[in-house]
Order: structure tokens, then sequence, then C-alpha cells
């Protein structure tokens, strides 16, 4: 993988340009100046923080998405991958397809492991599954993708219902998970001292964990509670200097899937007005640029030139990529949000001004 500037920022410089076409003047001249920035600064990194040639990568919600594209992807690097799902026909096609593109098919190893992530407790028998199958030893790498959206407004009657089951797939689906594996990681018979090689917990969350938009209630407080999880184990895995972790969190925007499919059966027209100049990423897209940020050694890893963009605006006491660069570059933010804010609240009562009260527009089913 090349994590020269040109790798990691040409996909963010192509989405700069159609963004920009919808940004005012002021606001696509800060945003060039600091894209700039990016590309020179990131002249500077080329270690790769995250090998997985030969080592055992387990992935949840990988049977399609992002997470099966993550899969296949990270088994033509080399890895022995473990995918975690619900359903075992879907399961054994994406097996397929990522067994089909190994690197070292003679030595590469994979296998599926049927799991509900809502279901309480669920993850301390995949982790014992895992590790009985990779010979005794645990997954080197666990990346937490599986998730849901059910957009809905908030005043809609099934809001509360759908926030709770957001809640149990997407926060406690990946913070069982990052239990059952920390504790086995992290145990003292595991140590390998300061200099070893350190075991890599990734979780997914979202662009929403970094600016909310109207529709998203059930949803995006799941993915700030996942925030605030990662932010507390990024300093938390400290306390075991001799079992040396590091914890990432990955914040996709739109990925054209499945899970996309089934979200805008429920998505607000509001909401889909609002996203209309979001460029929408397909799944190989956005699990390439995540694995590459992953790679540079990203606690933040942004797949998108605007995700870059809101992940310095709001990130409060969390772990930084880069000091300098982050903080310059949130010294920018507020003036960019001062314009995208005015325009959003304006187009939302704008909107119910042409459509009506919400409770009197009709509801997706």
């Amino acid at each position: 993988m090349d994590h020269s500037s040109s790798a990691l920022t040409e996909p963010f410089m192509e989405q700069l340009k159609t963004l920009s076409t919808s940004w005012s003047l002021p606001v696509a001249a800060i945003v060039a100046a600091i894209a700039s920035l990016i590309a020179t600064m990131g002249l500077f990194s080329t270690k790769n923080h995250m090998p997985v040639e030969g080592r055992t990568v387990l992935l949840t919600g990988a049977s399609e998405g992002m997470g099966r594209s993550a899969a296949i992807q990270l088994s033509q690097k080399g890895a022995n991958v473990i995918i975690v799902s619900r359903n075992v026909g879907r399961l054994e096609e994406a097996l397929a397809d990522v067994r089909a593109a190994a690197k070292n098919p003679s030595t590469q190893r994979f296998t599926y492991i049927s799991a509900d992530v809502s279901e309480h407790d669920y993850a301390a028998t995949v982790i014992a599954e895992a590790i009985a199958w990779n010979g005794g030893k645990s997954p080197d790498i666990v990346w937490c993708v599986a998730g849901m959206s059910t957009p809905m407004l908030w005043t809609d009657d099934d809001s509360v219902a759908a926030a709770r089951r957001n809640m149990d797939v997407n926060y406690f689906g990946s913070a069982e998970m990052s239990r059952a594996i920390l504790r086995e990681w992290l145990a003292p018979e595991n140590s390998t001292g300061p200099r070893g090689e350190p075991k890599h917990l990734v979780f997914t969350a979202s662009m929403l964990a970094l600016f909310a938009i109207i529709g998203y209630g059930p949803y995006t407080p799941t993915k700030w509670a996942l925030r605030g999880l990662a932010d507390t184990l990024a300093m938390e895995v400290n306390y075991y200097p001799d079992n040396p972790v590091k914890v990432h969190i990955v914040y996709p925007g739109t990925i054209v899937s499945p899970g996309y499919e089934r979200e805008n059966k429920t998505k607000p027209d509001i909401t889909v007005e609002l996203e209309k100049d979001e460029p929408a990423e397909s799944p190989d897209t956005v699990a390439r640029r995540a694995i590459a940020g992953l790679e540079a050694g990203k606690y933040f890893v942004d797949v998108s030139f605007l995700g870059r963009l809101m992940q310095t605006g709001i990130m409060g006491g969390s772990p930084r990529n880069n000091w300098v660069l982050d903080t310059i570059m949130g010294w920018f933010i507020p003036i960019i949000y001062f314009f995208v804010l005015r325009g959003m609240n304006s187009t939302i009562v704008k909107w119910a001004r042409e459509k009506g009260h919400p409770f009197t527009q009709p509801k997706k089913k």
C-alpha cells in the first residue's frame, strides 16, 4: 500500500471538486486551502502501522456491504479472515469471494461464524469459536462493522422502538465484541511486552457522529455512543503497557449497499433533500480508504474529504491523528459550519412551509 500524499488525498480532492459546486465562495476557498495543507502533511506518513499478511482478522457485519469488501481486500493482502453475520447463506457466498481473493491461497485460512450481534453476550461465544479455529490464538485484528440505520422523525410513532433496535445492533453489538476481545488480549498470560506487535480494535461509526442531521434520531446517538466508547478505550488500553493494543474508529458517509436500500424505505423526504449533494461511495471504495487510513496509523479514520473536515471541528478530547494539522483545521471549521448550518436550517423551514406540518405529511412504511 502506498501511503504517499497522492494515495491518501487524491480521492479527497476529487470529492472537493464535487462538493465545492454547492458551497459559497468563502467556504470553498477555505476548504481548498485546508486540502492543500492535508496534501503537504501527507508526505510524512510512509510506515504501514497495521500489517495483515499472515495475521488473523475477524470482521462483524461482513456478509454484505463495506464489511464484505473489507474482508475481500484484507484477503488480497494476505490475511486469514473470519467473517461474522447472521445469515448463513450470505456468509457462505461472501466467504467464497474472500477465499477467491487470497494473496497466498496455499497458506491463508478462512471461515465464518453465524451470530446475531444484538443478542446479549454473543461476543464471548464468537471469540471462543474463533480462538479454537485459530489454533488456540485470538484474532490479531477485530473490526466491528455490523450496523443498521432506521431513519425517521423523532415524533414518528415507532421512533423509540427503532432507536432501541439501532442501539442494540450498532452500539451494544460493538461494545460486547470489544469487551470480549480486550479481555483476551489484555490478559496477563498474553503479554508480549511494550515492543510487541500491537493488536488492533476497529470500530465503525458514521459521519453522523460528527454532524447530526434531521431524520436520524434513532440512529445518530448510537454512533455518538460508539465514538465515546472508542475514545475511552483508546486511553484505557494504555493501562496495559505490556499488552499493546491500538484502537481506531472509522467514519464512513453514504455507502451504496443493501443497508442503504433498507434505510431509504423509512428515510424522511427532508433528509433525502439535505443529503442530495453528498457523494455516495461504493463499499469497495470505502473499505479501501478505511484500510489505507488504518495502515497509516490513524485513530480517526476518515474515508472522504468531507469527513476529514468534520472530524477536526468536533474532536474535543479525542486522540488526534496529527496535532498540528488537526488544530489548524479546527480553527476554520466553525466558519464553514456558519454557512452550512444556516443553509440547512433555511431549507428545513422552507420545506415545512411548502409541504405542510410534518404530522400531516405522508409517512414511509
